[in-house]
This record gives structure tokens, sequence and C-alpha cells, in this order.
């Protein structure tokens, strides 16, 4: 199964013009392979021949009261886009994470990608007044 993950996401990386390579896909692919408590990848249809995949992490949050969620990554094959695989699978996902107490799940835009925030709002994310996310690389 790794090798059909790290496969999809060399082909999101190099869709979405992402700078990470197979040594970086593999450290931050292999606890979540592995079960890691922080987070999943689920392969979307087939294991032979899979569609996509999705990634999650998790993390605690005061706000929220509890466990939540970041999309980290959505990728269906170019050739099956648009025919509602992503929606349909985010929306199980979701289901599934809710039933296992999360309490909301976040993701974080590009502000240029029009066509992931449409994605996005069909899946049941909304916009958020919130302050600019701000990081300190450790």
């Amino acid at each position: 199964m790794a090798d059909r993950v790290l496969a999809l996401m060399a082909r999101y990386h190099e869709e979405s013009g992402l700078p990470f390579d197979d040594a970086h896909r593999a450290m931050v692919a292999g606890p979540l392979l592995d079960g890691s408590p922080l987070g999943a990848i689920w392969l979307i249809g087939p294991a032979r021949a899979p569609l996509g995949y999705v990634t999650v992490t998790f993390g605690w949050s005061v706000p929220h009261g509890g466990l939540v969620g970041w999309l980290e990554e959505v990728f269906i094959r170019p050739s099956v886009r648009g025919r509602g695989i992503g929606t349909e699978v985010l929306h199980a996902v979701t289901v599934n994470l809710q039933r296992a107490q999360l309490q909301a799940m976040h993701v974080i835009l590009p502000n240029d990608d029009a066509g992931l925030a449409r994605f996005c709002t069909r899946t049941g994310f909304r916009p958020v007044p919130s302050p600019r996310m701000m990081t300190d690389p450790l």
C-alpha cells in the first residue's frame, strides 16, 4: 500500500508544484501508514489501482473543545475528476471522523485556487473569519 500512496503523492506534489521529494514523502507518510494516532491516509478506490488519496492530521483545539482534523491533501487522478468522487470520499471521511469524536475539520486554501475553494464548499467547509495564520518553523 505504501508504494501506491507514495506514487499518488508524487503525482499530487508535481501537479501542485510542491517541492517535496521521495525522501520527504516517505518520512511524512510512513508514520501515518504505520498507524500513528496523529493522522491517517486513505486510498480511494480499488487497492490495486487507487483513484486517489486523502491525508488528514489530528490535533487538539481549545476553541472547538477537543479533537480536530486538518485536511492536508486530497488527490484524485485527473482522468476521473469531476465525477463527484472527491466529494463523496471526503464526506465519508468526515462522517466517520465525527463518529470518532472529531469536533471540526480545517483546511488551509491557497488564495488563488478558486476550484479548490468550490470543492471544499461542496463538501461542507465554510469560510471563517479568523486572524491570518502564521508559522514558526522550528
